[in-house]
C-alpha cells in the first residue's frame, strides 16, 4: 500500500486565471477604481506567482470591463424573472466573464467559456447557481453565430 501523500492537483494556469479575474471583478463590482491598472497591480502582488503568470486573466479583465454595457445588456435580457440587482455579485462576475468570452473571444470555443462559468461557479459561488448561470448562458449559446466546440478561424 502506498502511504505517500499526493499532492493536490493544481488547476489548469487559465482556470486559475478566470478564477483570478472572477475574484477581481467581483472586488471591483464592489469598489470601482479609479485606476485599474493600479488596482490590478496590486491585486496581483497578493498571489504567489508573477503578473506574467496572469497576463490572460488581466486581457479577460480588461476586456469585461471595456464591454460591460454590452455584457449586462444581455445578462439583463437573459435573466428572466430575475432583476439585475438580485443577481448574487458572485454570480454576475462569473456570467460577465463568461459572456464576454461568447460575445468577444472567438479564439475560446463558445462551450469552453459556458462549461468553465459552471465550474466557476461550483467553486465561488452556492449550490443553486449552478442552474442559474448554465440557465443564461445556455440561451446565449443557441444564439451564437460559429461552431460551439472550436475556436473561430
Amino acid at each position: 500500500m502506498d502511504d505517500e501523500v499526493k499532492p493536490a492537483k493544481r488547476a489548469s494556469q487559465r482556470r486559475e486565471n478566470r478564477m483570478f479575474a472572477i475574484q477581481f471583478l467581483y472586488q471591483w463590482e464592489l469598489n470601482k477604481p479609479e485606476q485599474l491598472n493600479d488596482a490590478l497591480r496590486v491585486f496581483v502582488e497578493t498571489k504567489e506567482e508573477a503578473r506574467e503568470y496572469y497576463a490572460f486573466a488581466e486581457e479577460l479583465i480588461h476586456g469585461v470591463i471595456e464591454h460591460i454595457d454590452a455584457v449586462d445588456e444581455q445578462i439583463k435580457v437573459h435573466a428572466a424573472n430575475w432583476t439585475f440587482d438580485r443577481i448574487a455579485k458572485v454570480d454576475l462576475s462569473v456570467l460577465r466573464l463568461a459572456i464576454y468570452e461568447l460575445l468577444q473571444r472567438r479564439d475560446i470555443p463558445p462551450i469552453v467559456s459556458i462549461n468553465e462559468a459552471i465550474e466557476l461557479g461550483k467553486i465561488f459561488s452556492n449550490p443553486d447557481s449552478k442552474r442559474f448561470i448554465n440557465g443564461i448562458l445556455d440561451q446565449m449559446k443557441n444564439k451564437i453565430d460559429r461552431p460551439l466546440r472550436s475556436a473561430a478561424e
